[in-house]
């Protein structure tokens, strides 16, 4: 009896082995093609964003790095008023120091920020100056667009770079004179913005497009069971409170952002000339052509030699040019670029023409002024 107990508990496992697998190649193959990203991921609640800081300070306890005052004279008429401030009459004398840098601070103010909440900030040096390594920021107010002062910043700045210099030598690494003092700004004014007040929500789209804010409407309105989302533009979607999210408007925002819907983007296609880099998108789609690419080198090379006269003559040593020109045209033969489906097959007919990707930038340019290439393309 136990022999057959554990040939029947060693069946029931290889059913559910065998079930579990074909619910697994069930799932792959109703897997959608393209990948759904959630709502939170492809728009933006209108409202709920960061702030950008920036406020203007001065960098102290420099080894030797800081700004020349002869170079800098906006440094010295800040040193020169921060004094004044102290009390420090410094207006006839003559300040030659090394060890101070003016310097820009940023920050970026998340949304619903209280007073006292910390944030990080960002140093970079204005002058001369040469390293920030080991400086402390003096207290430096950071305001808003609105010219208001909405953060105050200060503290040890931190570098992800050094430098060393000597003689006749140097070495620099990173970005000396940029840091980021972590937590070193304090929140002092809060943005007045009540979410809980609110009676209409907007979605802004990332990437804006008609097909995919239809669908992010469609979406919450099948969540609310009720028409109460409307694609406005491209970009926009428009929300209405529902009345069983009456009064609790950020559980809908944590119901709404959790939604999972399948973007639609245009078909383009990303080139920068600079680094030669190509970016396709999926739906990038051409017709069949015909493409030749060729190149033709041109070499000249110079030889000169030295004509020297017989002994007792009269005739003087001269430099005769002697050049040499080659022309060289490797010219592929004509190739058949399929008409295509897929992305793959699209590259897989480029590359089959033994190119590299600056000569592949021309020849896409090429088949879109032929009109055979359906996709916009981005030069950067």
């Amino acid at each position: 009896m136990r022999q057959v107990g554990d040939m029947i508990c060693r069946g029931f496992k290889r059913v559910a082995l065998l079930g579990a697998a074909a619910a697994i190649a069930a799932t792959a193959l109703m897997a959608p093609a393209q990948a759904a990203s959630r709502i939170k991921d492809i728009a933006d609640f209108e409202g709920i964003r960061e702030n950008q800081l920036i406020g203007y300070g001065l960098v102290v306890g420099l080894n030797g790095t800081g700004d020349s005052l002869n170079n800098s004279p906006f440094t010295q008429q800040s040193l020169q008023a921060m004094l004044e401030r102290l009390g420090v009459n410094t207006r006839n004398i003559d300040l030659n120091t090394n060890t101070v840098a003016a310097v820009m601070v940023t920050a970026n103010l998340p949304p619903f920020s209280t007073q006292g909440t910390r944030i990080d900030v960002n140093v970079s040096a204005l002058g001369d100056s040469d390293s920030l390594q080991g400086g402390t920021l003096l207290v430096t107010p950071l305001v808003g667009a609105d010219g208001e002062v909405y953060a105050i910043a200060q503290g040890s700045i931190a570098i992800g770079g050094f430098s060393a210099q000597a003689d006749a030598a140097s070495v620099v690494r990173g970005v000396p004179t940029a840091g980021r003092i972590a937590n070193g700004g304090l929140v002092e004014r809060e943005l007045d913005f009540k979410l809980a007040s609110l009676t209409t929500l907007r979605l802004a789209l990332r990437n804006p497009d008609l097909t995919t804010a239809r669908r992010v409407a469609l979406s919450v309105n099948e969540l609310i069971g009720m028409p109460t989302a409307e694609p406005l533009d491209p970009a926009t979607v428009r929300i209405d409170l529902p009345q069983q999210y009456d009064g609790n408007i950020v559980d809908l925002l944590t119901d709404i952002e959790q939604l999972i819907v399948e973007p639609d983007l245009a078909a383009r296609i990303v080139i920068d000339e600079n680094s030669g880099i190509i970016v396709m998108g999926q739906d990038v789609k051409v017709s069949m052509v015909a493409v030749a690419q060729g190149n033709l080198t041109v070499t000249i090379a110079e030889s000169p030699q030295v004509s020297q006269p017989l002994p007792f003559a009269n005739g003087q040593t001269a430099v005769v040019p002697r050049s040499d020109v080659s022309v060289d045209e490797d010219g592929s033969k004509l190739a058949i670029v399929p008409q295509t489906v897929t992305l793959k097959q699209l590259v897989d007919g480029l590359n089959a023409l033994g190119i590299g990707p600056r000569d592949m930038i021309s020849i896409l340019q090429a088949i879109k002024a032929a009109g055979a290439l359906q996709a916009d393309i981005e030069v950067l």
